[in-house]
């Protein structure tokens, strides 16, 4: 995956060259074929999924479906920081092309370019507060 590549992720999006490169070389790339699970809900989570080709539908048992993720979405981001099960199952829906950052790898991105660390986080985050707020706002 180039870094061309890479700025399609909202994640990335404010990473520099030097940057991405590092991230670029922290990067797990993964196949899988269609009906392949990538992960099932419970299981410990262990990094942030960057969906390069493909669709990914996501689902828990309790409400069933939730989506479909296809090319330059990204989730799970929330276990680069936090140890604890998943919160969904992920099944790809044809061939995909997935790559995954690694808690490990994260923590290595955090001390050898920390910048880079702290903006992948504040995008984390913003996703996180965006889909808090609009399941407020459905309760409301």
């Amino acid at each position: 995956m180039t870094q061309q590549d890479l700025k399609r992720f909202a994640l990335f999006g404010e990473l520099v060259e030097t940057e991405l490169e590092v991230l670029e070389d922290l990067l797990e790339e993964s196949r899988f074929d269609a009906g392949q699970q990538l992960f099932r809900e419970g299981q410990e989570a262990d990094g942030l999924w960057l969906v390069a080709e493909g669709h990914i539908r996501v689902a828990t048992e309790r409400t069933g479906g939730l989506g479909r993720l296809g090319p330059g979405e990204a989730f799970g981001g929330l276990s680069l920081v936090g140890a604890g099960g998943r919160a969904l199952t992920a099944v790809a829906e044809e061939p995909v092309r997935v790559l995954r950052l690694s808690r490990t790898a994260f923590h290595r991105l955090v001390e050898d370019v920390p910048r880079a660390g702290a903006r992948i986080l504040e995008a984390v985050l913003r996703d996180v507060s965006s889909a808090l707020r609009a399941g407020l706002d459905r309760l409301a």
